[in-house]
């Protein structure tokens, strides 16, 4: 709902959309994601938000956890952010399939009520069964820690809680998504 009219209407707002960025990958494997296609999304969105990565604090991943798919996933984050301007494991990384599995089509609107209600809960939410990463996903020195405890999210610089969320479908389908929250 358009954010005018849901303060008219009284109603209770759980998060702003405040950048989206939708791509394909032009060439891809229907089950083989790209790079490429995904860091367009992922631009596409930080541009319409006037946004730099290192301001998101939780990243919602896609996170199928296969073997092509994740590497890829944390190659084309690690990719958008750079090579400085943040503090190792200053962004927390999760995703709904580890709580509920692979949803197909409703995985996205999964991974979209969990973030919300981070936000109302003022906490990131950990990575179910999360013991330590694959060696693969180069985590150590990003920018980027899977979150595997529950614990408070603080806001940052005197601004409120942001997170991104990213869904990649088959056939090189990709969306990426940055969400505030309003009034922390």
């Amino acid at each position: 709902k358009r954010y005018e009219d849901a303060l008219r209407d009284g109603d209770r707002i759980a998060g702003l959309i405040m950048g989206v960025g939708l791509s394909n990958d032009v060439g891809g494997s229907l089950l083989a994601p790209n790079t490429v296609g995904q860091l367009r999304a992922m631009r596409q969105a930080y541009q319409q938000a006037g946004w730099s990565p290192s301001q998101v604090d939780y990243v919602e991943c896609h996170a199928t956890g296969t073997p092509t798919g994740d590497p890829i996933e944390t190659a084309s984050l690690k990719a958008l952010w750079g090579e400085r301007g943040w503090s190792a494991g200053q962004c927390a990384l999760g995703s709904v399939k580890s709580n509920v599995g692979h949803m197909l089509t409703a995985a996205g609107a999964a991974g979209l009520i969990k973030l919300l209600l981070a936000f109302e809960k003022k906490t990131l939410p950990p990575t179910a069964n999360f013991s330590k990463p694959n060696p693969q996903l180069g985590l150590d020195g990003s920018p980027f820690r899977v979150q595997a405890v529950a614990q408070p999210w603080q806001a940052r610089d005197d601004r409120p809680r942001r997170a991104a969320i990213s869904a990649f479908g088959f056939g090189g389908i990709n969306a990426h998504v940055l969400l505030e929250q309003e009034g922390a």
